[in-house]
């Protein structure tokens, strides 16, 4: 009932950055939170960051203060602006959306690479 695509992805050099973008379509009314985990290699999947309809953030503490996630609500995305990125920082970035049910959704995924 919720569909997700993401895209904003790519190579980057590290202190380099770079934007996601999670536009959310179907019942986006029964959301109520939206955010992005991340996915390497041999690391387990971590939450990164998370914003509720509210306008509530939370990031883990690898992130804070180098990245920052906003929603856009006319166009139903969300945005995670990535700066000062580092090699630690790639992975495959999930998008994911959570319903007052408690019913989670998922984006296709994105690569973010960081290397010199």
């Amino acid at each position: 009932q919720v569909q997700l695509v993401e895209s904003g992805g790519g190579l980057v050099q590290p202190g380099g950055s770079l934007r996601l973008s999670c536009a959310a379509s179907g019942s986006i009314s029964s959301i109520k939170a939206m955010g992005w985990y991340r996915q390497a290699p041999g690391i387990e999947r971590e939450l990164v960051a998370a914003i509720t309809s509210g306008g509530n953030t939370n990031y883990t503490d690898s992130v804070k203060g180098r990245f920052a996630i906003s929603r856009e609500k006319v166009k139903n995305t969300v945005y995670l602006q990535m700066n000062s990125l580092k090699p630690e920082d790639t992975a495959v970035y999930y998008c994911y959306a959570v319903r007052t049910d408690y019913v989670r959704y998922w984006g296709q995924g994105t690569q973010v690479t960081v290397s010199s």
